[in-house]
């Protein structure tokens, strides 16, 4: 999403390190340059002239280390402010207060409501709560039908709603059935509307009065830029909203009401929809983002991702088969398939620090999500014979292979010969101290004994 704009910082700060020393010429042309970038990012237009003033203060006044060369120094400045733009800290969702936990989701219609119950059940339900969907939109077709799907998708329960019930009576019910059955986080997905209007609001305030919420989550489509933050705004004056939850934000959009949202609302953004997956929903963190925005990658959020999907059990055994040469391609496959699971290629090399300046580089690779597809298809297609030895596949084999996985047999040796150079790198890794063989034991000094 912030792909333009953290080219454009790029773009100044490297123009900064040609200096010498930060002057009031120097910083003042960056800034007119930062400004531009935050603005063709589509922020608001307050929201960036206060962050540049901000930054242009701290940059010629004492606050600057004089241990860091120009660039640093800006670029040390800019991430702290715009930490401080996204929300400062990271703010998540109150388990702890009044139980069960009643959270509402309001927004627009086409926002990604329902959907977004449906993902937040998975993640609260990951963390060991027990939720309950609760549908309380009886006015979009086959709204109730949506999150029960969902709910069966998930295994999460929903509460039986019908369109002629009232909103109001739904949340009633649904708020006396997890007491029986012992739900601790009711979610109640609400109906939206094409825009802003009395009736709506209406409708949500009488839940408000009439139900003790915990959390009350404006729901925003991250593409609409600044349409989503005055249509926050004007939620948050009329319901007093407690987060923001910003939905498509792997698209292109140009990151503008991330950015300004909190600024404007003076609420923060608590949770965003990162992918169309039902798993694809994350906990905002302001420091994260900003890193990623400058091109410091984001190590945090990679290893947690790397975290969730690898399994323990299997990790071990193929870390033994590394050691023994016995990385077949169903090992292979089976690589490709926890990757996929933790994103999209572009998601997670966005990550990486660094990575934008090896983007940069005329010849740097592109990530190719469906060359991921294309090999997983070729192996997919061999036999279990196949993948356990390679070796095996010959001319008429490779044939078949491509016939069978809709690609061509070029595209299937370059599989094979991908697959073997990575042998021939990890026989290479397991003779070196501290890499596939396992850690060398290090001499301890004469006289002293392992415990």
């Amino acid at each position: 999403m912030f792909e333009n704009l953290t080219d454009r910082l790029e773009g100044v700060f490297k123009k900064l390190r040609g200096h010498g020393k930060l002057t009031e010429e120097n910083i003042g042309e960056a800034m007119r340059e930062v400004r531009t970038a935050l603005l063709e990012a589509d922020v608001n237009f307050k929201v960036a002239k206060e962050f540049v003033a901000n930054v242009t203060e701290k940059a010629i006044g004492k606050d600057v280390s004089n241990s860091l060369l120009p660039g640093q120094q800006v670029i040390k400045i800019v991430h702290e402010e715009l930490v401080e733009l996204l929300g400062g800290t990271t703010e998540q969702i109150d388990l702890d207060g009044r139980q069960p936990v009643v959270i509402m989701m309001a927004g627009l219609q086409g926002s990604g409501k329902t959907t977004t119950s449906g993902k937040l059940a998975l993640l609260l339900k990951s963390k060991g709560r027990k939720p309950y969907l609760v549908p309380a939109d009886v006015y979009r077709p086959a709204a109730i039908e949506q999150l029960q799907v969902l709910g069966t998708q998930l295994d999460i329960p929903v509460h039986p709603s019908t369109v002629d019930e009232k909103p109001v009576d739904i949340c009633h019910k649904a708020l006396s059935e997890a007491a029986v059955k012992n739900y601790d986080t009711l979610i109640i997905d609400t109906a939206g509307r094409l825009h802003v209007d009395e009736k709506l609001m209406g409708e949500l305030k009488e839940i408000q009065a009439a139900i003790e919420l915990s959390e009350v989550l404006f729901v925003a489509d991250a593409m609409t830029g600044q349409d989503a933050v005055t249509v926050a705004d004007k939620f948050n004056t009329d319901l007093e909203i407690s987060g923001i939850v910003l939905t498509k934000m792997e698209g292109d959009a140009r990151g503008g009401a991330a950015l300004s949202i909190k600024n404007i609302t003076g609420k923060p953004i608590k949770f965003v929809g990162v992918g169309e997956g039902l798993d694809a929903l994350e906990i905002f963190h302001p420091e994260r983002v900003a890193s990623r925005i400058l091109g410091m990658g984001d190590v945090l959020t990679l290893i947690e991702k790397a975290e969730a999907v690898v399994d323990k059990k299997k990790a071990d055994q193929l870390a033994k088969k590394l050691q023994r040469n016995q990385f077949t391609l169903e090992d292979f496959l089976d690589q490709i398939q926890q990757i996929k699971k933790m994103g999209s290629l572009d998601q997670i090399l966005d990550m990486v620090p660094g990575i934008n300046k090896l983007k940069q580089l005329k010849d740097s690779p592109k990530p190719d999500e469906k060359e991921l597809v294309k090999t997983e298809a070729i192996i997919r297609s061999m036999t279990a014979k196949e993948r356990k030895n390679h070796k095996i596949i010959n001319s008429s084999r490779r044939i078949r292979i491509a016939a069978g996985s809709g690609t061509a047999v070029g595209d299937v040796n370059r599989v094979l010969k991908s697959y073997s150079a990575m042998l021939k790198m990890m026989k290479k890794m397991r003779g070196k101290p501290g890499a596939l063989s396992g850690v060398k034991r290090r001499k301890l000094p004469k006289g002293m004994k392992r415990r």
